[in-house]
């Protein structure tokens, strides 16, 4: 007997094992939904705080969870599988429990849903009411248990709980609900996002305030009872306003969120180097410059850190969602003239090229160049007047004879080493380029007057981290960019500005079309665009007027105390205009009608243009022909040599790198060449 009972036990445990090992083959055979789940793209600030998400494809917002509170979890689990942890995928306790409930009842008291299940519903979007669907979730749940975590699975929930309308996810609800991350919920928020998943239309607080609240209470009160929760909390929770409506989610930096967006297509979370306060501060102060003004008129603004190149805030129009105002149109990346923006990097050029210096008289007289008779914006001439007062006065005759004597192609030139591409409405540049007859982007502005900021080293500006970057090529001579500096922060501040904040500039295109103020710090540059996105002018719109203030403004929100703009460099000639070398006393333009004949101009005949040089001891020889003697000889646009009467000497130089050599005779004639110095 006890032998028969021997067999048929061990035949019971055969028979068991190969069940068991059918039933395992079964499982893994379980052809499995797809676990990569789409998520919509996100782009942060610099601090990881959300500056705007995507939703995927088909509209639903559903985003990484990221960081969630810890207590959300707890409590999630222990309402809704406690145990979840110990199971593999089907909780047969549970299962038990809810059929003898729902024999005892008559009706279904509790589910035996777990996680793992609910996990398999939703990556299938499968059926819950027939016997078929729940016998596919137990087969995928118990599949899911052998190929993923627990903290993978639990990932999956909560990227994919619904939340009511197109919300699913805990991270999308919390931002919806709260308007907050989900990494500190309160146990009201927190019980709320557990309820809502079992039946998320019927209990969104925005369309079903009164089901919502009654379904928290249910979650407040088994977790009380459960001793998840102390009376205390759990009744305080009660009491805590239910949210009535969904918020918006974040948009900061819209148009550029979306041109990031466009450039990563494959990325799902995209970082910026945008400062989430001064983003917000920026924005407020676009829509502000614009709400006294007409229709159609639109703001622009950008602020970098011109140290290390990392754009701080852009606005790239004042109301995005306004079509009327060109809304969709990024005016920080659009094609537009600069107005006399341009100005200060001809004067660099000439001080650069020892044409002149802050304190040389220049004439402000009718002038013709060819058929071109430039007039002043306000069509007054002002005389004889220091090269320091026609900048700061936006003088255009001065400017225009500068240009004339260096060539409208040395300004393209700088523009191009600052890694800006400037566009031409004529293929041959003219004299107009520095009075704005030239195409740039306010971005490329913004970066040129972070390479004037720099003492003349550019850097390419931009929002994502790593991208910024120091340019090879000096725009120009650390002691030009200085002079131009020193010019620009004399300029006085507009009406309620504070004084010697910053060096700036504005500027105005022809027609009143576009408004513009750059200017900067010693850390910080910034730019501020006013007009209308079709090009269309503004009657009466001038940059002092209208982008100056927002400038002065943007600064002041940045910091109470700018930070000092650089000393002069050691090299610098501090001299006023009686104690200067003769030719740099007055600027006599050379080629413009009416201006004096220049034969038997100096030019020199050692060092050629492009030489690599060995200066040994720091000491360079140079040669010139023609020209009057006595010479002066400038190193990137400081005085080297002066009064020197031989057409060869040796000079002392500076130190290594490119260098601007110049000599100017006693008639204020010049020749010049770039070197490299070893």
């Amino acid at each position: 007997m006890r032998r028969f009972a021997l067999i048929g036990l061990v035949a019971g445990l055969l028979a068991f094992a190969a069940a068991r090992d059918r039933f395992e083959v079964w499982i893994a055979a379980t052809d499995l939904p797809v676990l990569q789940v789409a998520l919509g793209t996100e782009v942060v600030a610099r601090d990881g705080s959300l500056l705007r998400a995507f939703p995927v494809a088909d509209g639903r917002w559903r985003l990484a969870p990221g960081p969630v509170d810890p207590e959300f979890i707890a409590l999630l689990i222990a309402y809704e599988d406690a145990r979840f942890y110990d199971h593999g995928g089907v909780d047969p306790l549970a299962m038990v429990r809810a059929v003898w409930q729902a024999a005892w009842a008559g009706r279904v008291i509790s589910g035996a849903s777990t996680l793992t299940m609910q996990v398999a519903r939703l990556l299938e979007e499968g059926p819950t009411g027939t016997m078929a669907g729940k016998l596919r979730q137990i087969r995928v749940a118990l599949a899911l248990e052998r190929r993923l975590g627990k903290t993978e699975i639990l990932e999956l929930y909560l990227r994919l709980a619904p939340y009511g309308g197109n919300l699913e996810g805990v991270r999308a609800a919390s931002l919806a609900y709260f308007g907050k991350e989900p990494r500190r919920l309160t146990p009201a928020q927190s019980a709320l996002l557990v309820a809502l998943p079992q039946s998320p239309e019927a209990r969104r607080p925005d369309r079903a305030p009164e089901a919502a609240l009654a379904a928290r209470g249910r979650v407040l009160k088994r977790l009380r009872d459960a001793g998840q929760l102390t009376p205390e909390r759990a009744e305080a929770a009660a009491r805590e306003a239910m949210p009535r409506a969904r918020r918006p989610f974040p948009v900061l930096a819209p148009l550029l969120t979306d041109r990031l967006r466009v450039s990563h297509p494959e990325s799902r979370r995209i970082v910026t180097t945008l400062d989430p306060a001064l983003q917000r501060a920026a924005e407020a102060l676009a829509r502000r410059a614009v709400a006294g003004q007409g229709g159609q008129v639109s703001a622009a603004m950008i602020l970098a850190d011109h140290q290390s190149g990392e754009i701080l805030a852009e606005v790239g129009t004042a109301e995005w969602a306004e079509e009327s105002r060109g809304g969709f149109v990024d005016m920080t990346q659009a094609v537009r003239s600069p107005g006399s923006t341009l100005k200060p990097f001809v004067y660099a050029l000439a001080f650069d090229e020892g044409l002149a210096h802050p304190e040389t008289l220049i004439e402000d007289r009718p002038l013709a160049f060819g058929s071109w008779r430039p007039q002043n914006f306000d069509r007054r001439f002002r005389g004889t007047v220091p090269v320091r007062e026609a900048l700061q006065s936006s003088l255009n005759i001065p400017v225009v004879s500068l240009t004339e004597a260096l060539g409208p192609e040395r300004l393209l030139a700088v523009l191009k080493r600052a890694g800006i591409r400037a566009r031409l409405p004529q293929g041959t540049p003219g004299l107009a380029v520095s009075l704005g007859g030239v195409g740039v982007t306010l971005e490329g502005l913004v970066q040129a007057y972070a390479g004037l900021a720099r003492l003349g080293k550019p850097i390419r500006i931009s929002a994502e981290p790593g991208r910024a970057e120091v340019l090879a090529q000096p725009m120009f001579g650390p002691v030009a960019a200085w002079q131009v500096i020193d010019i620009l922060s004399g300029l006085p501040p507009p009406a309620g500005g504070m004084p010697d904040r910053i060096a700036y500039k504005t500027g105005t295109s022809y027609g009143h079309r576009d408004a513009l103020a750059l200017g900067f710090d010693g850390r910080h540059v910034a730019g501020v665009w006013l007009g209308r996105p079709d090009g269309t002018p503004v009657p009466g719109a001038f940059g002092g007027d209208l982008a100056a203030p927002i400038l002065f403004e943007l600064f002041g929100r940045v910091k109470a105390t700018p930070d000092p703009l650089p000393p002069p460099p050691p090299a610098t000639l501090l001299l006023p205009n009686n104690r200067l070398p003769l030719p740099l006393r007055r600027f006599r333009p050379r080629d413009a009608v009416f201006s004096e004949a220049t034969p038997d101009a100096p030019e020199l005949r050692f060092p050629p243009e492009g030489a690599e040089i060995e200066a040994p001891g720091g000491g360079l020889v140079v040669k010139l022909s023609g020209g009057t003697p006595p010479f002066t000889w400038l190193a990137n646009g400081a005085p080297v040599a002066v009064a020197i009467r031989s057409r060869e000497t040796v000079l002392p130089m500076p130190g290594p790198g490119f260098m601007a050599l110049v000599v100017i005779d006693a008639k204020g004639r010049s020749a010049r060449v770039q070197i490299r110095l070893r």
